[in-house]
């Protein structure tokens, strides 16, 4: 078993940052894959960025490329989402997801993931 919690959502203006935590419990930490997605209001639930358990592989939505990196720090069962030059459209709960496949799939799916953390919420205000 793998339990997620997020952390480090809040309020920012558009234009600014913050970094999202994903901390997990459980010693297999380590060899799953992580991901991050994110449903804003009336909306599904979308896939947002992927990373391998070594962290050497990782993969992104096309919406948050080049503004998202997402990277973990195995030692300390934690995965990051850092989210620079936010958009009101990232507005959204954010989640992360652990894929004991191990690998960073280069899909936007969301079925393979066997945990789910509860969400973070992010507002972005313009």
């Amino acid at each position: 078993q793998v339990q997620l919690v997020e952390s480090g959502g809040g309020l920012v203006q558009a234009g600014g940052s913050l970094r999202l935590s994903c901390a997990a419990s459980g010693r297999t930490f380590g060899s799953y894959a992580m991901g991050w997605f994110r449903q804003a209001p009336g909306k599904e639930r979308e896939f947002v960025a992927v990373i391998s358990w070594s962290g050497g592989s990782t993969y992104y939505a096309d919406s948050v490329k080049g503004r998202f990196t997402i990277s973990r720090d195995n030692a300390k069962n934690t995965v990051y989402l850092q989210m620079n030059s936010l958009k009101p459209e990232d507005t959204a709960v954010y989640y992360c997801a652990a894929d004991r496949l191990g690998i960073a799939r280069k899909t936007t799916s969301q079925s393979g993931y066997d945990y789910w953390g509860q969400g973070t919420q992010v507002t972005v205000s313009s």
